[in-house]
C-alpha cells in the first residue's frame, strides 16, 4: 500500500477522534454540576480519543509526514448540531448521553469502514492490530454511554 494512501486514512481516523474528544470536552463543561459521574466520564472519553490520536500519528509521522491536527467536517456540523438541540430540548442527562451516543456511532462507522475497505485491508499487520484495539475500546465506550442513556427515565 501506498504510504500517502495509508496516511489520509490515518489521518481521516485522527480526524474522527478530534471531533470525539472536542465532543466529549464540551459535553463534560457543559454537563450540570450534579453530574459530575458524567463529567468524569466525559473527560476520560476525551482522554482516550487523544491517546488514540497520539498513537496514529506515531505511524503518519513515521513516513516523514505531518500528521493532521484538523476536524471533519461532519464533525463541525454535529457540533452544531448539538448546540441547536441543545437550545431547544436541555441539558438533561439523556439529552446529552442521546448526543454523545451518536458520535459515537459515526466513531464506530469510521472505523468499521476503514477496517472493511480495500485500503485497510493492505495495512501492515500492526496499524491493522491498532485499529482494531481501538476499535473495541470505542465499541466498549460506546456501550457504556449506551447503557447510561438506557437507564435514564424517559
Amino acid at each position: 500500500m501506498k504510504t500517502n494512501e495509508n496516511n489520509e486514512i490515518l489521518n481521516d481516523l485522527i480526524r474522527i477522534n478530534n471531533d470525539r474528544a472536542t465532543g466529549y470536552e464540551k459535553a463534560a463543561r457543559e454537563t450540570e454540576a450534579a453530574d459530575q459521574d458524567l463529567r468524569s466520564i466525559f473527560n476520560s472519553m476525551a482522554s482516550e480519543s487523544h491517546a488514540y490520536v497520539s498513537e496514529l500519528s506515531r505511524y503518519v509521522m513515521q513516513s516523514g509526514e505531518a500528521p493532521t491536527d484538523s476536524t471533519t467536517v461532519s464533525g463541525k456540523i454535529y457540533r452544531a448540531w448539538m448546540d441547536i438541540k441543545a437550545a431547544f430540548t436541555g441539558k438533561d442527562r439523556k439529552s446529552i448521553l442521546e448526543s454523545c451516543e451518536f458520535g459515537e456511532d459515526a466513531a464506530q462507522k469510521a472505523y468499521k469502514e476503514t477496517l472493511q475497505s480495500d485500503a485497510g485491508l493492505r495495512f501492515s499487520s500492526d496499524i491493522r492490530e491498532m485499529i482494531t484495539r481501538q476499535k473495541e475500546k470505542l465499541k466498549a465506550s460506546h456501550d457504556r454511554i449506551k447503557l447510561l442513556r438506557d437507564a435514564q427515565p424517559a
